[in-house]
Parts: structure tokens; sequence; C-alpha cells
């Protein structure tokens, strides 16, 4: 009579997280009840025509921060074998730009949406492009941060461009109510007007400006909570909130084909969206289905709705106290 086997073990969500992907199969989280994250290990224009969505063309949203082409080697001595741009010329870099694009924009549904984070060297080249792929431009939105690296041969860089492009603008999903935030009329200046208005805004509050900044809204650095050791490129959890909010609901499917540090995965995820990562590193990859699986260090709702008024009041309030006050710094988030 054969030995009875006795049942494996089931791994626990920690353990399949820290195994992260391989070459031949994607790392899969879904915890019960809840959307499926998945991330895929490898070049993502080697990745993208395989995956079932893209093929298909079901992707509600894309969201891309990709190598900028800087001569970075992304903390290859941390994070062992990632993207080289060293040896890439421009020619070389917008050839690999334009191919990752068009698979993208071929894996949206005509309400889909396509947003790419890119520095000013590329913005005008990528517009310029998904414009005469036929997409339209939403908005050409800026993350303000106020810790830029020192130079004295030119202006301080303090941004990055947030290109908002979509299909159709008469099917694209746009979700402007997860987004507001307190105008600058009830923060600043207490205009009673603000309250009463006929706009389609509730009281008080706006769609956010296209230039991004706030609290929370910093570059994750030194001992910022959301921070992910070794890695510093990290976009905050805000940043992806604001995106993945107005441009999808629950359930979509959400593609970033540059996962990096994760937060894509995290907030998409978080938010009850279908999360598609590609990346190529294994350690990063590995890492950010790390931080999927934990999900998010920032309370995301608590956090929505945030006065980013640059000035504190400039005038009292209805009971005499000056009240409320100017946006916080997008320096240094704690």
């Amino acid at each position: 009579m054969a030995p009875t086997k006795t049942p494996a073990k089931k791994k626990s969500a920690s353990a399949r997280a820290a195994r992260g992907p391989t070459k031949s199969s994607p790392w899969v989280h879904k915890p019960r009840g809840k959307a499926e994250a998945r991330v895929y290990l490898g070049d993502c224009r080697d990745i993208l025509p395989t995956i079932p969505e893209v093929k298909k063309g079901q992707v509600d949203l894309v969201f891309a921060d990709p190598p900028f082409n800087w001569a970075r080697d992304y903390d290859r001595h941390q994070t062992g074998q990632t993207w080289d741009d060293k040896s890439m010329s421009a020619s070389e870099y917008l050839a690999f730009t334009h191919a990752w694009l068009d698979l993208c924009i071929g894996a949206i549904k005509p309400s889909g949406s396509l947003w790419v984070n890119i520095p000013d060297t590329w913005a005008a080249e990528i517009v310029v492009h998904l414009k005469a792929r036929g997409l339209t431009m939403v908005n050409w939105c800026v993350w303000h941060y106020r810790f830029g690296q020192n130079t004295r041969g030119k202006f301080i860089n303090s941004k990055l461009h947030a290109l908002y492009f979509c299909k159709d603008p008469a099917l694209k999903t746009w979700n402007p109510d997860p987004v507001l935030e307190i105008s600058d009329r009830r923060s600043i200046y207490f205009d009673a007007r603000t309250e009463d208005k006929r706009d389609g805004m509730p009281a008080g509050l706006r769609v956010p400006m296209d230039v991004w900044y706030g609290r929370y809204w910093g570059r994750v650095q030194g001992n910022n909570k959301e921070r992910r050791h070794g890695h510093d490129n990290q976009l905050p959890e805000v940043y992806l909130d604001r995106v993945i909010s107005c441009s999808s609901n629950p359930g979509d499917v959400v593609l970033d084909p540059f996962l990096g540090s994760g937060t894509t995965g995290v907030v998409a995820h978080a938010l009850g969206r279908r999360f598609i990562g590609c990346e190529y590193s294994k350690a990063n990859a590995t890492h950010a289905c790390e931080r999927i699986t934990l999900g998010p260090i920032r309370d995301l709702e608590a956090m929505r709705g945030d006065s980013t008024a640059i000035h504190g009041p400039r005038r009292k309030s209805a009971r005499g106290a000056r009240t409320g006050g100017g946006a916080a710094s997008s320096s240094a988030d704690a």
C-alpha cells in the first residue's frame, strides 16, 4: 500500500510576494473578495503582446513612468540586474519610447486613458507621437516638487510632466468627485459665493488645477515614510491616487509597463482595480509585489480634499478668527 502523502502547506501571502514573478510565470495576488494584481518580469516590449487584456484591447487605464534616458543605472548596485539606458542615443531612446507607447495605445479601450510621467527632455516628442497616433490630449499636467538637484548652470528642475491622453473624449472615463479639493475662495478668502455656487461642483470645492503640489506631494526621499529602501525613483501615493481615481472605476484594468517601486500597483489594488504590471528588474519586481500585498502607507481616503492654497487666510472667517492655512509645502513630507 502506497504511503499517504501529507498535503503541502499553502504559502502565505508574504511568502508568495517575496518570491516575485519569474520569466516564465507572473506573480499573482488576489485576496478573497478583492481585485487581482499581476506582475510580469521582463522587457515590456516583449511582455505586453502576450498579455490577454492587452491583446484584446481591454485595458481601461495605462500609467507609465518610463526610464528617462538620463544615464542612470536605476540602483543597479543595490537591486541587481536593472534597466540600463547609458548607451542609448536620442534616436534609440525615441524608437524604444514609440514602441512601448504603440503597444499601450493598442491595449486601451475606446473609453480608456493613457498617462505618461516624463521630464522636459522628452515631453514634447511624446505629445507629438500620441497626437499622430490619434489620441486626444485631455491635460498637460505638471507635478511640482521643491527639492530639485542643485545646479549653477541653469534653473533647477523642480517638475515632471503628467501627460493625460484619451482615445475618445466622448467616451473617456472621468470621475471628478474623488479628486476634488478645497478651493482658494474657501480656504483663503472665505468667500460666501463659493458656498452657494451653481457650477456643478459641491460648495467650497473644485477640481484640482493642472500644477500639482501640496501635502504629501513632495519627492519620496530621505525619511519620508513612503520611501522603499534602496529605491530613489519613487512617486508619491497621492499622485497615483489622483490619476487612478479620476481615470478609472473599481473593477477596471490598470496597466503599468514600468512598475519600478510599485506605487501604481499599490494604489490601484487598494482602490479595487485589477492591476497588471511589467518590471525589468527581478529585485524591483519582488519588492513591488511585497508593497502591493501590504497596501498603501498613507490613508488615501483621509488625504483627499485637502487645500493646496499657497497662502494662508487673507481675511477673517465668519467667526472673526483666522482659520485654515496655506498649502502644506510640497517639499519634505513625513
